[in-house]
């Protein structure tokens, strides 16, 4: 037979089975939805990643500190601005906003920018001549959340610090901000002029000093801007030049190239740098300045969202495994209903290869049908996924179709139908012509060789393709071969569990039980049964649903238990050293006592052991957490354990007497400190280590005595290192107040009357902190539902085509009951029995993996302790139970509607 006459054998043969195969082949589609969409949600994030990377930034370059910027900087960003490089300033800082009208107060993401900012993309507002008047007045623009949190509107005054402010506008898009962020904070922006005239800056003030940088027209290329980049960095951050000069030496650049590079380098700095004071420029790395390029901005977001995609593609895979299942359910009840079809061919002389070939190309056909309608649905679900995360990214996404995404999907998703089909499209070979006369049961009538040397090389290509999917979903092929064997591992769960069931079911039957659930039992290893189908199915949609939501209950749970075991709800931070007694006399006047009074100062570590930081962070040997030696710390002093840490080695300092004792014996002997033994372990230190602290220009002498545990987790001042009260007593120091006030009117009072006497001081209500964390949460669980959802939804399909592959023979089991004098009712029953055992056996087993699977995230993910919500999970085994049976009973209804007269027409 020619290649085009089994084309059209092909297509004339499959017009009485096209709907039953379109059915089978559905199952695959909602595997390659959940590609399609994710894939192609994450190209429109990357493309409009790269279309607005400058927009995001807000300029070609930005210097990125922590501390206020050296008289240095000053002096090159001038230099700069003389060679036609603009520069633009954003100092960002959390701070406490009074309304004048009200009364009311709230703590703000207050950011005051210069003239010019942003020189990409452009902030809205409402009126839109509003950011106009910014520079010129003495105005603010803030989110229109904080209007409604201070019964204020636009015209009122806004007091930040010491000084007053009327409210010129409410913001809409600001670029580079994520929606999400106005909930933890309202944003205020304001003029940089009149930062001094707020005095919110004082000593150990938090703030992030950005300087934004524009190139001129003729120079804003990727290449000038990344020989700026490298010549500041040289200049301002010698340690990331240095890290940068050691993966230049491995990839060991030629000299020429060494040259073009600095001839780029001089080209575009001209006489900026050179005009610059550069022995005062070596001199600003204390202040820890970061260059960011466009490229950085975007490489960082595009990883995130890949990350992100990388995650979301794992339920894509399992949805796509799910539909390979019931594509090869749905399959092997196609080919029991083909028998006699294939045994006429085979009488009219095809040959086994020919009725292959024929059925192959039905498969493949049909697979193509299901990825295509997949791939239309992905299409239309990734154009909603903006409303679902929309808030939580930086910037617009661009929705459009893309058709990398369609292809992978669409060859995917025939690719898997296609290689799942062939195993039970492979039994046609085993018809002989004998069988269109002679047949008993549709399973003896396609026997079963399981050493098939094409079957096996069938199973062989089935397991390579589901690691190779999974090795390019995943981005490696360690990664692809650890979720493979994840999966693989819950599916042979799954699979004993239903091997455990047929054999149970065996030996369970009791004579004393009724005749319905005797017989419905009896169905599980009957000839032909689809328990494990079943089983994978639902266990695996069970599996996803219920490891969601146990993770997602797990993380509320302990948010609700953080707030309810803090010390207090009302948090004072920022309180200068001759505030302190001041501010505890005004809490006092409320009848309130503060809890906790908590010092902290600012330092850096100098030395361990006699090195130096400079040295340590040289030595790859040693593999020490460059963060840790790097980094500012703000630490305290006391003489006890707080309640959020746990000792793990050492002992706790000494009593005070004791230690003023050995003091006075040796004025030399170092102070004692206790750190987080995860800094510990980064920092590569243990006890007795000698450790030397620039404590705002003064060295102190330290030795480790302990490690502790923190629970980072609680609302209250934790610290990765304690020093004795000893060594940091007469430091300079700024203090954290915690009270815990029962009265919201009392809460509003006293942070009214803190912000007006103390305007540097900010607070937070830590109830208003809760409910803040409860409006985000609130915003995830709709993307979690969504996915629960999903994962509810697509084992649907394959339910049904696990419970159609034993129609046939489930139709003439219930016709003959029906001969023997079985009502309808019974025959009702026996299938209620039947289903009800599976979808106990699927539901409860996909609970137990879900258990292991959310222990495993909360883990070794979240690094949290897991408390799972067993009602609430049981609740979704129990939901689960009912789809099984609900799905049984409405595809099996021809089962019990025929008549006796079918027996005596099918025999």
């Amino acid at each position: 037979m020619t290649v085009q006459g089994l084309l059209r054998l092909a297509w004339k043969e499959s017009r009485t089975a096209r709907r039953r195969l379109a059915l089978y082949m559905s199952s695959i589609a909602l595997g390659v939805t959940a590609l399609v969409a994710i894939d192609s949600f994450a190209d429109n994030v990357t493309g409009s990643i790269r279309e607005q990377s400058r927009t995001l930034l807000g300029g070609d370059l930005a210097l990125e500190t922590r501390a206020a910027y050296p008289a240095s900087v000053d002096s090159l960003l001038d230099s700069l601005g003389r060679t036609g490089i603009k520069s633009a300033r954003v100092t960002n800082l959390a701070s406490m906003a009074l309304a004048d009208g009200t009364g009311g107060t709230r703590l703000v993401q207050m950011r005051a920018v210069t003239n010019g900012y942003p020189f990409y993309g452009s902030i809205e507002t409402q009126p839109l001549e509003a950011w106009a008047r910014l520079q010129n007045e003495a105005v603010v623009l803030v989110d229109a959340s904080l209007l409604t949190a201070l019964d204020t509107r636009v015209g009122d005054s806004l007091k930040l610090g010491d000084k007053k402010f009327q409210i010129a506008g409410t913001l809409g898009n600001v670029p580079g901000d994520a929606a999400i962020t106005s909930v933890i904070g309202p944003r205020v922006y304001v003029a940089y002029k009149w930062l001094p005239a707020m005095g919110l800056l004082r000593f150990g003030s938090r703030a992030d000093y950005d300087v934004v940088l524009q190139l001129p027209p003729n120079k804003a290329g990727t290449s000038e801007a990344a020989a700026l980049a490298k010549s500041l960095r040289r200049r301002l951050d010698p340690r990331s030049a240095e890290r940068e000069e050691r993966e230049a030496r491995q990839g060991q650049p030629s000299r020429a190239q060494a040259q073009a590079d600095q001839a780029e380098e001089d080209s575009v700095l001209s006489a900026a740098i050179k005009t610059a004071d550069s022995s005062q420029l070596t001199k600003t790395p204390v202040a820890r300045i970061r260059v960011r390029t466009v490229q950085e901005t975007e490489r960082d977001l595009t990883e995130t969202v890949s990350r992100l995609a990388n995650f979301l593609s794992i339920i894509g895979l399992v949805a796509l495994l799910l539909g390979g299942i019931g594509v090869a359910s749905g399959v092997n009840a196609f080919v029991a209903a083909k028998i006699d079809t294939v045994a006429m061919l085979r009488c009219l002389g095809a040959t086994s290869r020919q009725v292959l070939a024929l059925y192959v190309i039905q498969a493949a056909a049909m697979g193509l049908v299901g990825a295509t309608a997949g791939a239309a649905l992905g299409v239309l679900v990734q154009y909603g996924f903006p409303k679902i995360v929309g808030d939580f990214l930086p910037l617009d996404v661009r929705v459009a179709v893309e058709v990398r995404p369609l292809l992978i999907g669409l060859t995917t998703g025939v690719w898997v139908s296609l290689v799942f089909a062939m195993r039970p499209l492979l039994a046609l070979r085993r018809i002989s012509p004998l069988q269109a006369l002679r047949r008993n049961t549709d399973s003896a009538a396609v026997p079963r060789q399981w050493n098939d040397p094409l079957r096996i090389v069938v199973d062989l290509l089935l397991v390579a393709s589901i690691v190779a999917i999974t090795a390019i979903r995943m981005g490696t092929l360690r990664q692809g071969l650890w979720v493979s064997a994840a999966i693989a591992g819950a599916g042979i769960i799954l699979y004993v569990a239903a091997s455990l069931l047929i054999a149970l079911a065996k030996r369970i039957v009791r004579p004393s039980w009724a005749f319905a659930l005797r017989q419905g039992i009896a169905n599980l290893h009957r000839p032909a049964n689809q328990t494990r189908a079943v089983t994978l199915a639902l266990g695996f949609g069970a599996f996803l649903l219920s490891t969601v939501f146990l993770v997602q209950s797990n993380q509320l749970k302990r948010i609700q238990l953080t707030e309810s075991t803090s010390p207090g709800n009302l948090l004072f931070y920022d309180v200068q050293d001759n505030q302190a007694a001041p501010l505890d006399s005004l809490i006092r006047s409320n009848g309130i006592v503060a809890r906790q009074q908590t010092a902290i100062i600012t330092m850096r570590l100098q030395s361990i052991n006699g090195r130096t930081t400079q040295q340590l962070q040289t030595d790859t040997a040693a593999h020490r957490a460059g963060w840790s030696l790097r980094r500012e710390y703000r630490s305290t002093y006391r003489d006890s354990m707080m309640t959020s840490e746990k000792l793990t080695a050492g002992s706790w300092f000494a009593d005070s007497a004791t230690r003023a004792s050995s003091r006075n014996a040796n004025p030399e002997l170092p102070y004692a400190i206790s750190m987080e033994e995860g800094l510990a372990k980064d920092m590569k230190v243990s006890l007795n280590d000698t450790l030397v602290w620039n404590v705002q220009g003064v060295e102190v002498r330290t030795v480790l005595t302990s490690l502790r545990t923190v629970n980072w987790a609680r609302f209250e001042p934790n610290f990765f290192v304690v020093f004795e009260p000893a060594a940091l007593r007469h430091a300079p120091q700024q203090f954290v107040f915690v009270a815990n006030v029962s009265s919201a009117a009392t809460i509003a009072v006293i942070q009214r009357d803190a912000v007006r006497r103390f305007p540097n001081v900010s607070s937070l209500d830590l109830t208003l902190v809760r409910n803040t964390i409860g409006s985000i949460v609130s915003r995830v669980t709709l993307a979690v539902r969504f996915l629960g959802a999903f994962a509810l939804a697509m084992g649907i399909p394959v339910l049904f085509s696990a419970v159609a592959a034993t129609r046939r023979a489930r139709i003439r089991e219930g016709v003959l009951l029906r001969t023997l004098g079985a009502s309808r009712a019974q025959v009702a029953r026996i299938l209620l029995a039947e289903y009800g055992a599976l979808g106990a056996l699927g539901a409860l087993t996909g609970m137990v993996l879900a258990l292991g699977g959310a222990w495993g995230l909360t883990h070794f993910v979240f690094k949290d302790t897991f408390d799972p919500a067993i009602l609430p999970t049981f609740a979704i085994a129990g939901g689960m139970l009912l789809l099984t049976m609900l799905i049984g009973f409405i595809t099996s209804r021809d089962v019990y509607r025929e008549t006796p007269m079918a027996a005596i027409r099918e025999s």
